[in-house]
Parts: C-alpha cells; sequence; structure tokens
C-alpha cells in the first residue's frame, strides 16, 4: 500500500491478528511457558543439584539467560510483525531457514505433547474412583498404556486412544477459532483456573504429615554443588526450556501485539511469572513427596521417580491412593496437568500454523486444519499404541536437548552475527517500552549464545557416543536422529517454496532513522520519542493512528 506523505508505519493498516489487549497477551505467554515441565520437572532438577542451593543459579540463569533472550524474541517478533520465518526473512534475506527450523521444532513437540495431556486428562477421570490405587506403578505401564519392547506397532490403545483424539478435536477447533476468539479465550479462562486449581492443591499439600520433611529435602542448601559445573549447566537448562525459549513459540505471540506496544516490562511479568508458578509446583510436589515418605517410614533420598513422568504418573498416584481425600486431590493434580499442557500445545502448533498462514497465504482455519488433522493422525499413530511410551521419551529427548538449543543458537547467529540487527533490536525494545535495554543486553545474549553452543555440542557427542539407554541403536537411528533429521529437512526445504502471499515493502517502525537519531539507551533517561514532527500542509492532516494501533503506548 502507498504510503501518504507525513505518515508513520503505524498509520498504515495492519492486518494481522491481534490479542486484544496486553492482560490477554501476558496470560497467552505465561499460558505457554507454564506447562507440564514446571511441575514435574523443575522440582527434581532443583532436589538433583544442591536443593535450596539450585536457587543462586537459577536465579542468575533467569537473569542472565532467560530474560535476555525472552526479550530477543519479542523483540524480533514485535519488531518484524511475523511469524518465525517471516520475521527472519525480513531481518535477513538469508535467514529464512532459522524460522522454519523453530518450526519444525514446534511441530515435533505437538505430537507427542498431545500424548502426555491425554494421560493426564484419563487420569484426572481414575482418580475419582482411584483405578491406579492397587499398584500405580503397573497400572500405568501395564494396564494403561500395556507398554511393549521398543519398535514400531500399530496395536492401539482404546484407553489412550480415546483420550487423545479427544485432546486433539478441542485443539484444532480452539485453532480454527483463530487468535482472539480461540487462542486468548483459551488462555483468558485457563490460566486463571490453573493457578487457583493448583493453588487449593498446594495448600493441602501442606497440611499433610511429613510436608515439613518433604520441604527441608527440596528446600536446604547444599552449597558444594555450586562447584559442580553441571549445576550451573541444569539451571541454565531449567529456565531455558521452561520459558518456552528456541522454537518461535514466543516471537510469535509477540508478533500478534499492537506496533504501540510495550514490551520489555509484560517480557519481566512472563518471565517472573512462570518462575513463581515453578517454586509453587516445587511446594506443593515436594510437600507431598514428604508426606508418601512419611507412609513409607524412609527418606526422602529413599524414593524414586522425582521428576518427569514416572512422578506425574506413578509416584503422585501412589500419594493418592494413599491420602484422606485422594480423589479431590488427585483431579485437582491431574486436571492441572490437563490445563497447563493444553495452553503450551496450543502455543507450539499456532507458531507452525502462523507460519504456514504467512508462507502460503492461509486463513486461520484453513492453516488450523492443514496444521491440526495431519498431526493428529501422526499423533494417534504414532502415541496411541503399545510403543507410545518409548517414542515418545526418544523423541522427546533429540527434539528438547539438540533441537531447541540448537535452534536457539541458530536464532541469535541469525539476529546478531548475520544480519547484525543488536542495536537495532536494543534501540527498538527501548524506544517502545518503559523497561530499557542497551549495549550490556547484546553482550549477555552472545555470550548465552556460547554457553548453548557448549551444550549442544556436549548433549550431541555424549547420545553419539553413548545413545540413550535401554533403546536399541537402530531404535535410536529411526526416531531419535531421524527426528533432528526431519527438522534439518524442513529448514533447508521451506525456503524454496515462494511466499504466496505478498508482503509488499515492509518498514519496520519506528523507523531506522528514528532509532538512529535516539541516544544510547544505556546513557540516557528519557525514552526515545517516536512521534512524527507536524507537518505543514494546506489540507486538512490525515485522520489519527486507529485506535488498534495505540494498545499499550508508552
Amino acid at each position: 500500500m502507498a504510503k501518504r506523505s507525513g505518515t508513520t508505519a503505524p498509520q498504515q493498516r495492519d492486518k494481522r491478528e491481534h490479542w486484544s489487549g496486553q492482560t490477554a497477551f501476558i496470560l497467552a505467554a505465561i499460558g505457554s511457558a507454564v506447562g507440564l515441565g514446571n511441575i514435574w520437572r523443575f522440582p527434581g532438577e532443583a532436589y538433583d543439584n544442591g536443593g535450596g542451593a539450585f536457587m543462586i543459579p537459577y536465579l542468575i540463569a533467569l537473569l542472565t539467560a532467560g530474560i535476555p533472550i525472552l526479550l530477543l524474541e519479542h523483540g524480533i517478533g514485535h519488531r518484524f510483525r511475523g511469524s518465525a520465518p517471516l520475521s527472519f526473512r525480513r531481518m535477513h534475506h538469508r535467514a529464512e531457514a532459522v524460522g522454519w527450523w523453530h518450526v519444525a521444532i514446534c511441530f515435533i513437540i505437538g505430537l507427542y505433547y498431545t500424548a502426555i495431556i491425554a494421560w493426564a486428562l484419563s487420569y484426572f477421570v481414575f482418580s475419582f474412583d482411584l483405578a491406579y490405587a492397587d499398584d500405580p506403578a503397573g497400572f500405568f505401564s501395564g494396564e494403561y498404556l500395556q507398554a511393549a519392547a521398543p519398535g514400531f506397532s500399530l496395536d492401539f490403545v482404546p484407553g489412550v486412544l480415546i483420550p487423545l483424539a479427544a485432546i486433539w478435536i478441542v485443539t484444532i477447533v480452539v485453532l480454527w477459532r483463530g487468535l482472539a476468539k480461540g487462542v486468548e479465550r483459551l488462555n483468558v479462562i485457563g490460566i486463571p483456573l490453573l493457578v487457583v486449581t493448583f493453588g487449593i492443591l498446594v495448600v493441602r499439600a501442606l497440611f499433610l504429615d511429613g510436608a515439613a520433611e518433604g520441604l527441608d529435602a527440596l528446600f536446604t542448601p547444599d552449597f558444594s554443588a555450586l562447584s559442580n559445573p553441571e549445576v550451573w549447566v541444569a539451571a541454565y537448562g531449567q529456565i531455558f526450556f521452561s520459558l518456552s525459549l528456541g522454537y518461535g513459540v514466543m516471537m510469535t505471540y509477540a508478533s500478534y501485539r499492537r506496533r504501540r506496544s510495550n514490551v520489555t516490562s509484560p517480557a519481566l511479568v512472563v518471565a517472573f511469572g512462570n518462575s513463581s508458578f515453578e517454586l509453587l509446583a516445587g511446594l506443593g510436589v515436594f510437600a507431598t513427596i514428604g508426606f508418601l515418605a512419611a507412609q513409607q517410614n524412609v527418606a526422602v533420598a529413599d524414593l524414586d521417580g522425582l521428576t518427569g513422568i514416572s512422578l506425574s504418573f506413578v509416584t503422585f498416584p501412589t500419594v493418592i491412593a494413599q491420602m484422606a481425600g485422594g480423589q479431590l486431590f488427585g483431579a485437582l493434580f491431574f486436571g492441572s496437568l490437563v490445563v497447563a499442557g493444553l495452553t503450551s500445545l496450543v502455543s507450539v502448533l499456532q507458531t507452525v500454523s502462523s507460519a504456514l498462514q504467512d508462507k502460503f497465504g492461509w486463513s486461520p482455519q484453513r492453516g488450523a486444519l492443514t496444521v491440526g488433522i495431519p498431526s493428529a493422525i501422526l499423533s494417534i499413530i504414532g502415541f496411541g499404541t503399545t510403543t507410545g511410551l518409548n517414542l515418545l521419551d526418544v523423541m522427546d529427548q533429540w527434539s528438547n536437548q539438540l533441537g531447541v538449543v540448537f535452534g536457539a543458537v541458530l536464532m541469535i547467529a541469525a539476529a546478531l552475527w548475520l544480519a547484525r540487527r543488536g542495536p537495532e533490536l536494543s534501540r527498538h525494545l527501548s524506544a517502545i517500552s518503559t523497561f530499557r535495554v542497551g549495549r550490556v543486553w547484546t553482550i549477555v545474549i552472545n555470550l548465552v549464545a556460547v554457553l548453548l553452543l557448549y551444550m549442544f555440542v556436549s548433549k550431541f557427542i555424549a547420545l553419539l557416543a553413548d545413545g540413550y539407554p535401554g533403546y536399541p541403536g537402530w531404535y535410536l537411528a529411526a526416531f531419535g536422529w531421524g527426528t533432528l533429521g526431519f527438522i534439518a529437512v524442513v529448514a533447508i526445504a521451506m525456503p524454496a517454496f515462494a511466499w504466496a502471499k505478498d508482503h509488499g515493502e515492509f518498514h519496520p517502525w519506528p523507523t531506522r532513522p528514528q532509532l538512529d537519531l535516539a541516544p544510547d539507551p544505556m546513557l540516557t533517561p528519557e525514552p526515545l520519542d517516536v512521534t512524527p514532527p507536524p507537518i505543514r500542509r494546506a489540507t486538512p492532516p490525515p485522520p489519527p493512528p486507529q485506535a488498534d494501533d495505540k494498545e499499550g503506548q508508552p
């Protein structure tokens, strides 16, 4: 569209979908960040890495990696106004593949993440009659999942297949309804419900016999652990994975903000909100584990299954079966898992759908169906069978431990090294926001890239040399390295397809001249004034910017 003389970029009509307001965006971003890993991963990571002392590297990792990378993703998405591939393409014409790497990771995660939510939905129902009470471990792997040896099977398990299909139907409907009526509404309802539900669960857990011993086990500091480099790597890994960084979700969500939006302060709310929920989860989980240890008359250190799938589907059912009011406690716990998982699942699939909408000019409805239906079929075939648990374990290891980390390295390399957009993104964030960033921010991000590259290389070598315990080599080659290969193929192949939708000449706002006129944001106390100077004209001035471009204007 031709640019009217004297107008600025915000006055051009932005046809991209938008959040209804800042609160909706914050809830959606928190909904993406707060997922299953907050509940079952953080408590175990803290316990295994120094207890209360783990909070020192955890907070340092949050401040030096989590928040800076979160701001980077928000800055890219908000300034370049597109899905991950489109934003990278607008940033540099050779960087589009990085965005498709992120999209491919989201596609893979969506396939198996849905299965875990389906398990939680089943256990929500099981909690009302405590169907798992007699033998929680045997019930989960045997009676429920009917888990077989590693391999590929088409022996479907009806108890898994039905809730899995139900979750996919709900997810497709949410995506089909679009951003405001679907994704936003899910999070506006789901996140407050999650906080209230899990809060009730935590309060109940704190009054269980043995809860104090459980909390002592979690928070008693072992400061000697701080000398172990692996503890610091674990802290950075936890922050990175729990904030949904490195696979384009936050970038996509930020692209739906209005142009005149405060970007940095909401990012801080998201980061600290996510960490607060992790601490809440730690309280609830270890208070409950303390009760289990007291019931079995053993120390917390002597218990198994304190993290991951075993914590949720073996350890917690064991506790629920032994406590008064276990039915309600179980319903609250597994209901929380369903809500937390669903908001995160929708975010990763919205990232895929948004990219295809931008690339091929599809509507949100077509994007939802084109992404959702094939994903549902693949997910049901892969994880609705007796071999689903093994497949999930392997795909998660390769996609999360390698794919996500390398995707973050690629993102930093593309933005700061290839396109050299660090100063521009820094000034953009400072110009439109209340909390300001500067050169220190870009320096920290470069240092984080080195750490992430170290994490990737060390994990890559370990998996290549030692494999993954419990699985044959051919299985790891097919479904582990094959997963990583699929991500790479998508990243390489998708840029070859033409963009069906004409995005026209893109003009970031504030414009580069406006940003270049701004002093260094680390040296000036005032935000950049991006209001254009008045223009003398004989005719009446153009109408003011539309109301939907003013949300969050500083």
